[in-house]
């Protein structure tokens, strides 16, 4: 039986569907879920934009009443969901369960952000005038999601969309749309009405495309290749965009660092959800007069990772999300041992009881960051160390980078970490934290390829899902 598509307040059936694959067992078979046609995302899409008068005139207390609701039970069903996130995404117990509770945080945020957020009333520099600001829904808008945060990042595009008064489609990630259909089955309880949010699972580019047509706006997370055409339609056609891409992150780490917090930095942000995650660290840059120590202790703490099937509560890394992106991940350390870079720790395929998509976690060494290893962003458990003489030449190589998402620094020097937070190019920066792991209440984006248009959560959102509308009143 398939699981449907949620189009105008009903569960529709689509011509074919989509089998939802554990990667840790790729013979279990979570579900079949429906295809969207052409033609049934146009009826998303129309749904969407007849709902939107009604829903932008409902009240803030009606938006925010549904959000707590849906918030609240996505928090009750935590490890039913999180066991779900956990076994479509091959992600750990905990960060399954840690996911879903996020997802759930952000919408109980937005549930109050609903009543919140509103305009400005300021003095006319001339006499007897008034001026009133306000904040107005930008209309239907389109998310497309990836894969490797598939209840989060749904929740923290839908959650604040809604609370502004917008109305939307999503289209999930084909690799991870069990989460998206049952958040969707939530927003149906919460009361949520018909037409106000359209679920359409689809392949590929072409179901994206076909989500551009009609919309006021686009929100995208995924790779920077189709982002940049996402980007290019939106230009044309005159809507706004908010793209969410790649990042090839720095962990810088100087010579006054804190051993053991800097590799428990590096073994968390490189290594930890396989790797799959766009703030993760993949450039470790570190200074002459630690790196010998840094290298040997990393290498033992990833030695003594648990790799295997996140059902079992030992594990550490769970498997990447496919056989294709496996092979990727191969081919890229494999494109390293070519560049002249030394394969210090994993680097194979890792023994599993089952025939998942496992991968021991790897790390380079003798790199430099000139090669593709340390250019391109490969999204698997890999990382590679960059070998710096010191502060100014780590800061260097850090900026030196065509992405600019998330960044790190381990020292005990205030002035270093200082002076980092402030001239490294990035989005978001950490000091004596890993480069992975960020809050639901502040905002997220980076610079150059990694982001573009305005930020995601917090009150940031509101920018992207409201337009301002300046009155003059004369008195």
């Amino acid at each position: 039986m398939q699981k449907a598509n949620f189009i105008d307040g009903a569960w529709v059936d689509g011509d074919t569907t989509l089998a939802n694959l554990n990667p840790a067992d790729p013979q279990d078979v979570i579900g079949h879920y429906a295809c969207a046609s052409e033609a049934q995302m146009r009826q998303a899409l129309e749904a969407a934009r007849a709902a939107a008068p009604a829903w932008e005139r409902s009240t803030t207390q009606a938006r925010s009443d549904i959000l707590f609701r849906a918030a609240n039970e996505i928090l009750a069903r935590k490890e039913e969901l999180g066991a779900l996130v956990s076994r479509e995404a091959g992600k750990t117990q905990a960060e399954g369960q840690g996911e879903v509770v996020r997802a759930g945080q952000i919408f109980q945020f937005f549930a109050g952000e609903a009543v919140r957020y509103g305009g400005e009333n300021l003095p006319s520099v001339r006499p007897d005038i008034g001026v009133q600001i306000s904040r107005h829904p930008v209309g239907v808008v389109s998310m497309i999601t990836p894969w490797n945060f598939p209840i989060a990042i749904p929740a923290w595009k839908i959650a604040p969309a809604l609370a502004f008064g917008n109305t939307l489609v999503l289209k999930p990630s084909e690799h991870t749309p069990g989460a998206a259909w049952e958040l969707f089955n939530i927003l149906e309880r919460a009361g949520l009405p018909p037409g106000v949010a359209n679920l359409v699972n689809g392949e590929g580019a072409a179901a994206g495309r076909a989500l551009l047509d009609g919309v006021d706006a686009v929100s995208f997370t995924g790779s920077v290749a189709t982002g940049r055409k996402i980007a290019a339609v939106a230009s044309e056609r005159m809507i706004r965009v908010q793209l969410e891409m790649g990042g090839k992150n720095p962990l810088v780490v100087l010579d006054d660092a804190d051993l053991d917090v800097a590799v428990e930095c590096a073994l968390n942000g490189a290594f930890y959800s396989a790797g799959q995650r766009c703030t993760a660290s993949s450039r470790l840059i570190v200074a002459d007069g630690i790196h010998d120590r840094f290298v040997e202790a990393l290498a033992g703490r990833m030695r003594k990772l648990v790799v295997g099937d996140p059902r079992d509560p030992a594990t550490q890394i769970g498997p990447v999300i496919n056989a294709p992106q496996l092979e990727k991940i191969l081919g890229y350390i494999e494109l390293g041992r070519s560049e002249g870079a030394t394969v210090v720790e994993g680097g194979k395929r890792a023994d599993a009881p089952t025939a998942g998509h496992f991968l021991r976690p790897t790390l380079f060494t003798g790199s430099s960051n000139a090669m593709r290893i340390n250019r391109e962003e490969i999204f698997g458990p890999v990382a590679a160390v960059i070998r710096v003489s010191g502060y100014d030449e780590a800061l260097q190589v850090a900026n030196d980078t065509p992405f600019g998402l998330s960044s790190g620094i381990c020292t005990t020097s205030h002035k270093h970490a200082n002076h980092f937070r402030l001239n490294v190019r990035s989005g978001l920066t950490m000091v004596n934290l890993p480069t992975a792991g960020l809050d639901y209440h502040v905002p997220f984006g980076g610079v150059k390829a990694s982001s573009f248009g305005p930020r995601e959560q917090g009150r940031y959102a509101v920018d992207f899902y409201t337009s301002t509308k300046t009155a003059y009143i004369g008195y």
